[in-house]
């Protein structure tokens, strides 16, 4: 099954015809959809207010308060989609591995996975281990009505990257040397995390998420060859797990202009852009048959309203012949964005882009 397919054995959905899964469909549009990597998080007051002395990872695991913060830039800036709430890590710290994020810092893992013997830590993920996904979705899907709500994971070399590093890195020098030296544990390695991405989605995806999308946030560190030869596999593995869902399935990194081509290969229905070339040359790059997905800067916010239109106009432009197209930006929204100005944005893309 396909992101064009309705529902299988089903009505369509109340999202169904919604601007934003029709744009991931590659289906005719009222207008651009928007929506913005990180629209949920500390760009916001209220997001402040309310996370105020909860620690990230437990503000995850809290129903009610991840339903809360999920619907705020719904709420604010009236974007197409909802993006669920949560890390990249929750997964993992779900299966037990001793892992925390550190304000400033980011994801640590106490014991990062450097033997094949650490591979035993990574058990498989259950249902039982996530309820509060379960529970915060259904409650989300209810409140948003017909405004889809796109589930999210890590993609396996990311997530990879956190736990042999130990936590974030600018090198990636450990996971590189166990992609280049030890390929066998490194693809056992990912394989792994493959099964536990897949299984991660698919509960948001059947407690009602209308689309998912996966992170690879890091991957831009590979050449082509290495994304072909020691990730691929792993990313395509997850693709395939929730392709008979027929929920569109997007997929993302920064700096990977070069991989674009393989990146939908891998799988994916939408392919993410980000800032660094315009989309007219990504769909040369990424071929037929996918939507894409971006690309305005982030840091284009922190200028005047004028400016931030021409930009978005250029954006808009540039995806005026493709089959599908998300407006996003290039990667999340930054943490000191003015929230007015992103409500701006959604504005002038809806009417700029009215069909």
């Amino acid at each position: 099954m396909t992101a064009n397919d309705a529902p299988s054995g089903k009505q369509p959905t109340a999202t169904y015809d919604s601007a934003f899964l029709k744009a991931c469909r590659r289906e005719p549009v009222p207008h651009t959809p928007v929506w913005f990597m990180r629209q949920a998080g500390r760009s916001l007051p209220e997001y402040r207010k309310v996370r105020e002395g909860v620690p990230m990872l437990e503000s995850c695991m809290r129903p009610e308060l991840v339903t809360e913060i999920t619907l705020q830039p719904v709420r604010r800036h009236d974007v197409d989609a909802a993006i669920y709430f949560s890390d990249i890590v929750v997964p993992l710290k779900a299966i037990g591995l001793d892992l925390d994020i550190k304000p400033g810092v980011g994801p640590v893992v106490e014991q990062p996975i450097r033997t094949r013997a650490d591979l035993a830590r990574l058990r498989d993920l259950t249902p039982e281990d996530v309820t509060y996904v379960t529970e915060a979705i259904g409650m989300l899907t209810r409140e948003l009505g017909a405004t889809p709500l796109i589930g999210f994971a890590g993609a396996p070399f990311t997530l990879a990257s956190y736990l042999v590093e130990g936590g974030p890195s600018r090198t990636y020098e450990n996971a590189k040397a166990m992609m280049y030296g030890d390929p066998e544990l490194w693809a056992d390695l990912l394989d792994r995390l493959a099964d536990i991405t897949a299984a991660f989605l698919k509960v948001q995806i059947e407690a009602g998420a209308s689309a998912v999308q996966l992170f690879d946030s890091w991957v831009g560190a590979l050449a082509p060859a290495d994304y072909r030869r020691s990730v691929m596999t792993a990313s395509a593995k997850v693709f395939d797990a929730v392709a008979g869902y027929g929920v569109p399935r997007i997929h993302f990194g920064v700096g990977t202009g070069e991989l674009l081509k393989l990146m939908g290969e891998a799988g994916a229905d939408v392919v993410g852009v980000d800032w660094r070339i315009p989309l007219d040359e990504a769909v040369r790059r990424v071929g037929p048959g996918k939507a894409l997905q971006g690309n305005l800067d982030p840091t284009v916010l922190f200028t005047d309203k004028d400016t931030v239109e021409a930009r978005a106009r250029e954006v808009l432009d540039a995806a005026a012949g493709l089959e599908g197209h998300v407006f996003n930006l290039g990667h999340g929204v930054m943490p000191d964005t003015d929230p007015d100005a992103l409500t701006r944005l959604v504005d002038y893309v809806h009417s700029h882009s009215a069909r």
